[in-house]
């Protein structure tokens, strides 16, 4: 007998033109006989957000996004370029403008080189400004990947197609596909947290982290560091602990008797986000208190209890992969450097930004290690797009320097999870105006982390409106070269087994006699 839903579902338009004989409409529709919202996986309805196996073991068993809204110009922290320090001030070449479309930038503008300083860092040796010095004693735990391209150079399009695989809202978001294909460790706090900080929300709004057409218990809960740790959880005057678990009793009964009645599959998911609120309200304030670290931990951060920052948020992020919680996503704005004001430029404003940001993300790592977690935690590093090798137009008078919006190459990083540390992948052109080695697309990026978490990309799916969704949309390859070895020790061996067998070759020009070699060593 088919419930209330499923009869709705029968009186549609669509299912008037699937029915109707041999008509175009019937033709046109019968690929589409299950046209209703289906998970891919088996979702238990009372306890959505449970422990769920990946397709294969995973390197990282929870995320730590850090996005920096508006994004930083990689050409003054990451990506050293002599030669367009050389040629700073020269009109920039016709083959780089041509049929090209700027979002503030329009004539010929001019090259501009760094006003920053670079050195090489780490045993890795990577090059980085001055502008990170904290970084700097972190270079060998990061991978970076300078070879990161787009199709977006607007912020809110750009920051949609990185999180959630499409330039347009309605997609969920990275942390939803997560939660949804892996559930979570503590079912007393939600499977994907959203931290912001400096006071804007992200550029894509709460589509950025949202859940789109995934049942809504897998969208990011934001919390906060100041005040009422998450918005509507705190029980109101006069409502003790008993009163507010009657209600929701009976709040449990009368949405029970609405899924029986019309078996929509998103009543169940909001009786399992309102237990969820219960329990959070217990253990969401002791989490999210982080005077309960020790001076030195805080020190380290630069956190300060009762305070809303970037650096309280590192902080939080740890406590909350140590809780259990499957994705940590920070998102911090103020990293949109055009150069309309002192704030916005490469030397001081970039300075003072990454005076609040640098330093807690160093510490994060490193805390990270210490407590043997890094190696299970992927921490993720960037902006949506990158930054013009040219000054942006509407500021080529000014003495402060700035860059418009990029798509073409910008550098992002990771770290723990499974990735390389010390490793710098990629590569662009002289000037940085193109990816000229190993270019990695968004999603690429997805594919990538998705690996890492134990997912086929392409079998993390979920059925809607006919059509199998994934993050990754119809694209996206896993970038092997990004991910370590499998064992540091293994490593070891397999680089001393590697010389071994050097030193064993003959010198140039004379041939190599490989009966020497045991079968049992070298195959």
């Amino acid at each position: 007998m088919m419930n209330r839903f499923e009869q709705l579902q029968m009186v549609t338009r669509r299912h008037f033109l699937s029915t109707g004989g041999l008509s175009v409409g019937a033709m046109a529709l019968t690929a589409f006989s299950d046209q209703t919202a289906r998970a891919d996986i088996p979702i238990d309805p009372v306890q959505p957000l449970a422990n769920r196996q990946p397709h294969f073991a995973p390197k990282a068993k929870q995320v730590i996004y850090l996005h920096l809204t508006g994004s930083p110009p990689n050409l003054d922290i990451y990506d050293y370029k002599p030669e367009l320090n050389r040629r700073d001030g020269q009109d920039c070449p016709d083959e780089f403008l041509k049929g090209r479309t700027f979002a503030f930038t329009s004539g010929v503008p001019k090259l501009m080189g760094t006003p920053r300083t670079f050195r090489q860092c780490g045993e890795s040796g990577t090059w980085l400004s001055d502008a990170v010095p904290n970084l700097h004693g972190v270079a060998d735990d990061i991978c970076f990947i300078h070879s990161m391209t787009t199709d977006q150079f607007n912020h809110a399009p750009a920051e949609l197609l990185i999180y959630t695989g499409s330039p347009r809202s309605g997609r969920p978001s990275m942390g939803a596909w997560a939660t949804y294909g892996l559930g979570t460790d503590n079912q007393d706090l939600p499977g994907f947290v959203v931290l912001i900080s400096s006071g804007v929300q992200p550029n894509g709004g709460a589509n950025s982290f949202g859940s789109g057409f995934l049942p809504s218990v897998f969208q990011g809960v934001q919390c906060r560091s100041k005040g009422d740790p998450v918005l509507y959880v705190s029980d109101p005057p006069g409502m003790d602990r008993s009163l507010r678990r009657r209600s929701l009793d009976a709040l449990r009964e009368l949405n029970e008797q609405q899924a029986n009645d019309l078996g929509h599959p998103e009543t169940l998911t909001r009786i399992a986000q309102y237990e969820l609120a219960y329990r959070m309200q217990a253990s969401v304030p002791d989490v999210m208190d982080i005077s309960k670290e020790t001076q030195a931990t805080q020190d380290a951060y630069g956190a300060k209890p009762g305070e809303s920052s970037f650096a309280n948020n590192c902080l939080l992020a740890r406590r909350l992969v140590e809780q259990g919680v499957r994705f940590v996503q920070l998102f911090d704005w103020g990293w949109d450097f055009h150069g309309t004001g002192e704030s916005t430029g490469l030397t001081s404003g970039l300075t003072n930004k990454w005076a609040a940001t640098d330093k807690p993300i160093a510490a994060l790592i490193n805390d990270l290690r210490q407590r043997g977690m890094l190696k299970d935690t992927l921490i993720v590093c960037g902006g949506e797009f990158g930054r013009t090798p040219f000054r942006e137009g509407r500021t080529a008078g000014s003495k402060v320097l700035g860059r418009d919006h990029y798509p073409d190459c910008f550098t992002m990083w990771m770290a723990g999870g499974g990735v390389r540390g010390g490793f710098n992948y990629g590569q662009t052109d002289e000037l940085g105006f193109g990816v000229v080695e190993n270019a990695v697309h968004v999603h690429d990026l997805q594919a990538t982390i998705m690996h890492l978490l134990g997912f086929d990309h392409e079998r993390l799916t979920y059925r809607f409106q006919g059509r199998d969704y994934r993050l990754t949309d119809v694209h996206g390859h896993v970038v092997d070269a990004l991910i370590a070895w499998p064992d540091p020790e293994f490593h070891v061996l397999a680089r001393a087994t590697a010389q071994r067998f050097r030193s064993m070759l003959p010198p140039e020009g004379v041939e190599a006699d490989m009966s020497e070699c045991p079968d049992s060593e070298f195959g």
